[in-house]
């Protein structure tokens, strides 16, 4: 007879377990769920909390990310031009400018001096 009764009540256990029993919501009203409420809204809440916290680490990091890659950009065309200027300021190359022009220059013939106090 024991055994009878064991058997009905894992049965039930069973039964209560199905799709539809989970589905239509009567897991809700079971005890465990009831006694746990708080936590389980607790749990719920800072899982949301922590997702919402990644996406937005990851949408910085990917922020970040281009930004460098910007500034790598940036700083390969600042050191572009100013070789590009290092080489435009040589003299020859502005001897080489002025004939091309036609303007009417010479180079000094006498060496720059200093004047001390």
């Amino acid at each position: 007879m024991e055994e009878n009764g064991q058997h009905k009540k894992t049965r039930k256990k069973e039964k209560r377990l199905s799709f539809w029993y989970i589905l239509g919501g009567g897991v809700l009203k079971e005890d465990f769920i009831l006694r746990h409420t708080r936590m389980i809204v607790l749990l719920v809440v800072l899982a949301f909390f922590f997702i919402g916290n990644r996406y937005t680490c990851m949408q910085k990091l990917r922020e970040i990310d281009r930004l460098q890659q910007q500034l790598r950009d940036v700083r390969f065309e600042a050191l572009s031009i100013s070789s590009e200027l290092t080489g435009n300021s040589r003299q020859s190359q502005i001897e080489l400018l002025i004939e091309e022009q036609g303007i009417d220059l010479e180079g000094a013939k006498t060496p720059p001096y200093e004047l001390y106090k």
